[in-house]
This record gives C-alpha cells, structure tokens and sequence, in this order.
C-alpha cells in the first residue's frame, strides 16, 4: 500500500478472518515498567461455509491423527445453549461474573512446563513458511516482545465435548470447529455462558506451537500447511511482554508522586499494550485478568466494578468483561494508587443500583429495533431505557480528593441526567472517571465504562470541568455506540460531541432559551476565533472533514488500510475536525430548530447504536427532514446532501455559510458587554502608557463578575493590540484574578505575559508548563518566536524538566519548536 510516512497502517486482514473474543491475562511490574502474560484471541474465519479439505493432521487440535475429512455443517445453537445451561453447574457462570478464581489457582499462566520452555522470537520464527502459500493471520502490534504463539486445545476444557457431541459425530477437529462457531453465536440471552465459556477455555492447555513474524507494524502467524482462513486454529495464545518504548501506554507518577500507568490515546492505539486487529470493522468483546501489587487500584473498560482478589503474595487479581462488540482501540486500562472520591451519608438514587447486564429485563420489541451484531443491548431494556442517570465513580490521587469532591462528584450526576434527557437511553450500564497525571495530552478521553479527565479541569469555577464532562459524556453515544468506520472521519464523534457539550450545559445550568441562545452565540464565536486560527496556520489537506472523499471506508483486498495523516503529530493539538463539525452541526440546527433535530438526533441514535457509520449517515438528516417534515427545497436549499459534502466535508478552509452567519454574533449581548470591557482596558493602557498620576490610572471601573466565556474572549481581543504596558498587565491580573480561573482563561494570560514580556509573571507561564500540560505546548512556539533569550531559556528549562513524563507526540512537536 503506497503511503505517507506520517500516515498509521492498519496490517490486520480482517477481510478473511476476525477477532471475535480477546482474554487477557497479565501481570504488571512496576519495576521494570513491562507488562508480560498472555491473550487468548477466539478467531473466525469471514466465509465460515467455504471450508476447504486439507491434510486431516493439520486441521486437528491433538497429536493424535484424525482420519475423518471435515464437510460443511450447520449446527444448531440451541443444542449449545441447553446443554451448556443442563452440564455446566450454574454457580459456575456467576462465580466468572463475580471475579472468583475459576482456574483453582493464581498462576493463570497453563501448564508449568510449557511455560518454562517459552523461546524468542529469533526461535520461534520460520519466515519461509511464509512464503510456502500458507495461511497467514496478521495481527497489528509494534514495540512487543513476542515470546511464543501457540494453538490452544479448547477440547480439553470439561463439558465442551458433551455440549457439541451430539451436533458433531464426525471427528476432533471439527469438533473444535463447532465448538467455537456455537461459542460465538450464542444470543444475547445466554452471555453469562458465553462468558464463562470463553474463561474457560481461555485456561485450556496449548497443543502446539506456531510459526510467526514480528515485523515493525505486525505480527504475522501461520501453520504450516494450513492454507485457508478457514482451517486456520480457531483459538490461539499468544505470550509477550510490553517494551519500554511501547506508545500504547505510559509509565509516570500521578500527582501525589505515587507510580501509575495508564493507556494514553496514542495515534497507534492498543497495539502496543497487546496485539490485535486495529481496524474499526474488527469488533469484539474481551475479558481481562489483571494481577498488581497490593495497594494500587486497576480500572478497566468493564461492565463490572471489579472487585480485587488476593491472589498470591502481595498481589491482587482484577476481572473485566465486556459483552458488547467494540474496536479494540477502545480497551483501556489504568493502574495506580487511585482513591475513590466518596461523600459521606450521600443518599444514593434507587434508580442507580437496578440495571446492571446481570439483572437487566429485555423487551423483545424494543431488541428487534436493534441493527446490530446480537448483545445484550441497553436499548433493548425498559430498565434502562427509564434510567436517567448510571452507576458512576471518581478516582482521583490523594491530592485531588477534595477538589473533586468540591466540583465534579455533584455535577457527575446532573450531567449524566442532562445527556439521557437530551439523548435517550445511556449505551453503557456504569462510568468509571479517573483524573489522570498532569502529562495526559489532552483534558478528557471517552472509553466504554471510563473517561479520563485532566486535572486541568479542576482550576478556576466549574465551568470548563461541566463543559468538559458533558463532551465526554456525550462521546458515549457518538464516537463509543456510533463509531466512525474511518478514522480519519473523526468529525462523525468529535462534532456532534462539541455541538452536544452546548446543549448538555444549558440543560445543566437550567438556563432559558434566551440566556442559552446567547450562551451559545459567544461559544460559537470563541470557536470561530480558534477555527479561523488553525485554518491559518495548517496544511489544508488536514482541515478536509473526509479526506478520503467517495474513497472513504475502503480497504485493500485483506481488509488493510491507512489512517492518513494517523502519525502527524501536530494533528493530534488540532481541533479542525472538532469545530467544523460542530459548525456544520449547528448550522443544521440552526436552519430546522432545535425540536426537529434533537428528535431526529434520538432516532438516529436508536438505528445505529453498536455500528460504525461513515460520513455519508449525518447528511441524511436532510433527507429525513424532507420526508418527514415535508419542508420545501427552497428551504433547505444550502443543506442538500450535495452541498454538505461540497461546503462542509470535502473542502479545506472555512465554509462560507459560517462567514455569513458569524456576522449576527457581533451583535450579541454578551459579546457586547466584552468589547465595552476591551474598550475601558485600552483606554486605561494609553493612560498608563502616557505615564498618567498613578492615582488617575484606576478610574474605569471593570465588570469583575463576567462569564469565563466572556473573560477568554476579552484576553483574546487583548492579545489583538501591539503594546499593554506592564501597568496594565499588572492591573489586568489582579482585576479579575487570572492565575485562579480555569485553564482557558490561563493559557490566554499566559500568552498575553509572553508576548508583552510581563517578566513579572512569568512564573505564571512556568507554572502552566509543568501542571498543564494537554494546553501548553503551543506556549513552548510563543516562547520561542519572541527571539527573546529570557523567554528561550524558561522555554528549554521547563521542557527539560518535564520531557521525560510527556507524551511522546507532545516530546516531538515542542522538540521541532525547540531544536
């Protein structure tokens, strides 16, 4: 595949064969900083019928030569389901559920003696098999050390034989065969089997090794003689170990200086952490079980709140599952000395405890509404769909309890509120938020069951913390339930997540039509500001909403593909797709009122939820409103299907509509009172510049209860003029006191000391660097362009100290401002 080279490959050939389970298993080491153990990938082949007959000893799982030759059989599932319901004690299924050790001991690492005899890569390694026309499963993986892979003997594992004897009279490995295509057709009503199954055979012994390829992108796997996916073993295990280098996760201290990792978002996802199958199509479930040192706290992409489990020594076992299909770029996992945040004698909403996956009712209407892959689904339940806010907990380090408990555990709940109100039934059962290290890249991350929030949130009142945990909360529902089957089509979740972070916030703060119309007029202007900056100073190619154009979604014949532009670091700090996605999305609304798309935003939601949609869904909100509302042509002229992809999706720049419509803001109220406010500032700084008597310098009075909305666009039209003097700057801080608001407001007064050069203040701009660091690595660009060696040398000596804890994206982009 011709390619750029900051362009990320997705190797994985999941055209012939998906990753339907994945079963971790694994133990952390913080002194080594690895994480090493295994993953039990439960794979099937795209064109299950079309099995191809090969030499029977290949085929087969045992050492023992099967004569019998394999032919195409249906099975039924129900067979499965009730046997596995009449053979397998019932306490078993609950007891997986419920974290208990299923394997009888800790060591969850098989036979002993296999393990011992685990070989390198250099080993292990035939390429030229390779090239004997064998199979070959490629997975996606880079900076592992790959130990061993080897086929695993689900045959082994007690009762499998009796569940499919009846259905399979014909030999061993078709048995296998029928055992993992009933495993994964099993309906949603029987996930409790199917999940214990899967931990079980997940422990089963291995029964042979397997040649492999470790290469910079992938991992390749074959046998020899195995010529087709579809003979391919249907169960294998892989045992590795994460590197040093690794990109999926970092090693770092939280802010209380206790050891933590975390996966951090990186442009190459999880496959760094474990290998799999990149690709959005790849959708699966998993199970993970994590063994850590007492004291610290494992959270998880999990349906469960697991509970830990002494397992040996001073080490605890952690058990997550998930049962709804997902990316794996989805999985996250964190591991720290986190502390909940609890209030003592809250009261606890009834409604939060009812509904669970484990008690959960399904009404079969509502499931046939579903166009997804069968799970247990959410909006198939009446529970949940009258269930407005979900099971949710706080971790935080040490230091930061109280400060979530001041601001966020009270709005948790009015947020998650807001979103069920504005969107419906909640796609996951539980949330888990953590406040991560200061050098997290960014101020939020949404995963199922958990989000991630910088701690940067949590300065100033809580207006950046509520509108941050709405977009997180919103990505629930779109880029988690709806997923974008591009990635490069990011504006799919990060849009609407931007245009719904709006409509949750005024439905939080109550406020009405009028002050939320205003509300929003500002934010769009703020945005626009942003926008028209980024567009400025970006390549176009990258401010493109569908960069693929008609192209889009395609993938070679294995089912590889590009991520164009997935390794641009400097893409990661831009928000291109974000805002013009949220313009778009508001000029919709804007156009129809905000009734008719909220409802058609709810239906949207309830047919694509659990599938990944390209960017040719959203513009289809015209054409429903057409057949629905029946509104003219005339009306909807700029908003045909045509002119979105035109205007909006397949064009760099800022689209004309929005020029047009931004006019209007100037005349906002809100926006008004901020240029009287820039007005008395200017006038106050000739004052100061003239060298006035001190005590005529004070005479305007400011509006010192302003929005933080507002105080951002005042610092912002402050940075338009040549020269504040330090008087000024002085005055300007203490008026409105800056260095305690949130960290919007900080980071435009920190670009105002920098470019006044308010030394004064410039352990200000010091402070920033270190404590937040998802905003400030563009201040590191400031520092720089001033060609002022002061300015230079706290640039150089905050980055030296920090280097070494910051992303790696974050290392490469403030070393090309640098160096």
């Amino acid at each position: 595949m011709e390619h750029c080279a900051d362009d990320l490959p997705l190797m994985a050939n999941t055209s012939h064969i998906l990753v339907k389970h994945y079963a971790l298993d694994f133990d952390v080491c913080f002194d080594s900083q690895t994480i090493t153990g295994s993953i039990v990938l439960f794979l099937e082949p795209i064109n299950k019928c079309k099995r191809v007959t090969e030499d029977p000893c290949l085929l087969k799982p045992s050492k023992t030569c099967s004569t019998c030759v394999p032919q195409k059989t249906s099975c039924n599932v129900s067979t499965f389901t009730s046997c596995s319901l009449n053979t397998v004690n019932k306490d078993c299924a609950t007891s997986v559920i419920g974290e208990s050790d299923t394997s009888g001991k800790c060591d969850n690492h098989g036979n002993k003696k296999q393990a011992s005899g685990i070989t390198s890569s250099e080993n292990c390694c035939d390429r030229g098999n390779h090239g004997s026309g064998d199979f070959v499963l490629v997975l996606d993986c880079c900076d592992l050390s790959v130990f061993k892979v080897e086929e695993v003997d689900v045959t082994a594992v007690p009762h499998t034989e009796k569940c499919v004897s009846s259905a399979w009279p014909h030999g061993e490995s078709e048995h296998l065969i029928s055992l993992l295509s009933d495993l994964v057709a099993l309906p949603a009503s029987h996930w409790k089997e199917q999940l214990f199954y899967y931990t079980q055979c997940s422990q089963a012994p291995g029964c042979g090794d397997l040649t492999f390829i470790l290469d910079t992108w992938s991992l390749q796997i074959s046998k020899a003689g195995v010529k087709v996916p579809t003979n391919f073993p249907s169960v294998i295990r892989i045992w590795y170990k994460t590197t040093a280098e690794g990109r999926s996760v970092k090693w770092t201290k939280d802010q209380s200086g206790r050891p933590c990792v975390y996966t951090i978002g990186s442009p190459i996802n999880n496959r760094a952490l474990f290998p799999c199958q990149e690709p959005p199509v790849a959708m699966s479930t998993w199970h993970a079980t994590v063994r850590a040192a007492n004291g610290f706290v494992v959270l998880m992409s999990g349906e469960n709140a697991a509970v830990p489990k002494h397992c040996r020594g001073g080490f605890y076992k952690w058990f997550y599952y998930v049962t709804m299909p997902m990316p794996a770029s989805t999985f996250t996992i964190a591991i720290g000395c986190w502390e909940e945040v609890k209030e003592i004698l809250k009261t606890t909403d009834k409604n939060m405890d009812i509904c669970t996956p484990l008690n959960m009712d399904y009404n079969r209407l509502l499931m046939k509404q579903c166009r997804h892959m069968d799970y247990p689904c959410r909006f198939g339940s009446p529970q949940a769909h009258s269930q407005s806010v979900i099971p949710h907990r706080i971790f935080a380090p040490h230091c930061l309890l109280a400060k979530c408990l001041e601001i966020l555990l009270p709005l948790l709940p009015r947020c998650l509120e807001a979103a069920h109100a504005v969107l419906g039934t909640h796609p996951f059962s539980r949330l888990d938020i953590l406040i991560v290290p200061s050098n997290f890249s960014s101020l939020g991350m949404a995963s199922p069951h958990i989000i991630y929030l910088s701690h940067s949130i949590l300065s100033g009142r809580n207006d950046l913390c509520m509108t941050r945990v709405c977009h997180e909360i919103a990505h629930a529902w779109f880029g988690l339930a709806i997923g974008a089957r591009d990635w490069t089509e990011e504006w799919i979740s990060e849009g609407f997540a931007t245009h719904l972070e709006d409509v949750l916030l005024t439905n939080v703060k109550k406020l009405l039509a009028e002050e939320a119309k205003e509300l929003h007029e500002l934010k769009a202007l703020l945005r626009l500001r942003r926008l028209t900056d980024e567009v400025k100073h970006s390549q176009e190619d990258l401010q493109i909403l569908r960069p693929n154009g008609e192209n889009s979604g395609e993938v070679n014949a294995s089912g590889a593909s590009m991520v164009r532009h997935g390794l641009n670091a400097e893409k990661i700090f831009m928000q291109v797709h974000y805002l013009k996605g949220y313009f778009l999305l508001r000029s919709i609304t804007n156009k129809i009122g905000q009734d008719p798309y909220f409802s058609f935003l709810r239906k949207f939601v309830n047919k694509f939820h659990g599938q990944l949609i390209l960017s040719e869904a959203p513009p289809q909100i015209v054409v429903w409103l057409e057949n629905s509302l029946r509104l003219g042509r005339r009306y909807l002229q700029d908003l045909s299907v045509e002119s979105i992809y035109q205007i909006w999706l397949d064009t760099p720049g800022i689209p004309k509509p929005l020029l047009e419509e931004s006019q209007t803001w100037k005349r906002n109220r809100l926006v008004e009172q901020v240029n009287e406010e820039v007005s008395k500032w200017i006038r106050l700084n000739q004052r100061n510049r003239r060298g006035t008597k001190r005590k005529r310098q004070h005479c305007e009075e400011f509006d010192q209860k302003i929005l933080p909305d507002q105080l951002v666009l005042l610092l912002d039209l402050l940075l338009e003029e040549n020269t504040l003097s330090a008087r000024t700057l002085h005055y300007l801080k203490k008026t409105y006191g800056l260095q305690d608001h949130d960290s919007e407001v900080r980071h435009r007064w920190c670009e105002l000391v920098i470019k006044h050069k308010f030394t004064a203040a410039y352990k200000d701009v010091e402070t920033f660097l270190h404590e937040d660091q998802a905003m400030g690595v563009y201040l590191y660009g400031e520092l720089m362009v001033n060609e002022n060696a002061r300015q230079q040398e706290l640039a150089h000596r905050c980055f030296a100290a920090v280097r070494d804890q910051m992303d790696v994206s974050c290392v490469k982009v403030v070393g090309e401002m640098l160096f």
